[in-house]
């Protein structure tokens, strides 16, 4: 069985590749499972979608712990825990980045026993933030790698996915997929397909046990009277970016710019300041800041610790 990750951000396009891949896969023979799996739903917040494909009938439900092939869409998130890129990789992995950098500066840095390759960043790509039409790049890719979708049935399914867009969009996508695809060819059935998974191996998940709160304190942000006017979406939010102002460079124009959702402000001395009454806790600044001087916590860690200054 074919299992394989897409991993992006909100609106990149992610869903949409693991639909034209597993149209693909459809179209080829195969029996086929691909959905979406998102956190926060929003623009710029990490998301993923798998594919599963195989000969016979697929009893395997849920998403892809173990997979065969890892493709990343964007490659700010390989680093962000958050974001479960290199979750369940082995030496038996393929991993595919869409990057600048080459694949044995990803092998450094991840330190991985998967197998690296890069589909080179398009060069005229001004904003890297956007990645347009990396969806169907991603998805011809995976088909290339996987050897067994021909050019004309990845074609077929990319104007089955994308039938209710304009005929010029879906020539343009079909153009940078088939790039994509010619990129691959070269690796064409480099991935492997995974074995079949027991019911006695199943690990159980560490579950994390949640305090119940009483249904005054829930409800008072949800039904307290003028809340509709400013809405407080950082109550979204699971992980905290917290600056360290020590090691802060003061290029507020970084993460200010990259915050999708404008929370970042510049106080008066030059310092960035995060509006936790709306940052949803995307960690794109995290991500994005040169001298690493912002980090991610749990946000009730930082809850606590805000509770122990205040005592």
């Amino acid at each position: 069985m074919f299992r394989i990750r897409f991993h992006g951000r909100g609106g990149q396009g992610m869903k949409t590749a693991s639909r034209i891949l597993g149209s693909a896969f459809f179209r080829a023979g195969y029996e086929v499972q691909d959905a979406p799996r998102y956190g926060a739903e929003r623009r710029g917040a990490p998301i993923f979608a798998y594919v599963r494909a195989d000969r016979k009938v697929i009893n395997e439900r849920g998403i892809i712990d173990h997979p065969d092939l890892v493709v990343v869409a964007d490659d700010t998130l390989v680093g962000m825990p958050a974001a479960g890129v290199t979750q369940g990789m082995d030496a038996h992995t393929l991993m595919l980045i869409n990057s600048h950098e080459s694949a044995e500066v990803w092998s450094q840095r991840l330190n991985t026993e998967a197998s690296i390759l890069i589909l080179a960043a398009r060069e005229d790509v001004a904003d890297r933030a956007s990645l347009p039409y990396i969806g169907s790049r991603c998805a011809a890719a995976a088909a290339a790698l996987c050897g067994v979708i021909s050019r004309e049935i990845l074609i077929a399914a990319i104007n089955d996915e994308l039938a209710h867009l304009s005929t010029d969009v879906i020539e343009r996508n079909c153009q940078i997929a088939q790039t994509a695809f010619d990129q691959m060819s070269d690796q064409s059935g480099l991935v492997k397909q995974g074995g079949s998974l027991s019911a006695a191996d199943y690990i159980p998940p560490e579950w994390i046990d949640m305090p119940f709160e009483k249904a005054e304190v829930s409800n008072l942000a949800i039904h307290a009277g003028a809340t509709s006017v400013k809405v407080r979406t950082g109550l979204w939010r699971t992980m905290r970016p917290v600056i360290d102002y020590d090691r802060c460079s003061g290029c507020t124009w970084i993460c200010s710019t990259y915050c999708p959702d404008g929370c970042i402000d510049v106080r008066a001395d030059g310092y960035p300041e995060i509006d936790y009454d709306h940052c949803k806790g995307c960690l794109v600044c995290v991500a994005q800041c040169p001298p690493h001087a912002i980090e991610s916590i749990p946000e009730q860690t930082a809850r606590e610790q805000e509770s122990g200054e205040q005592t």
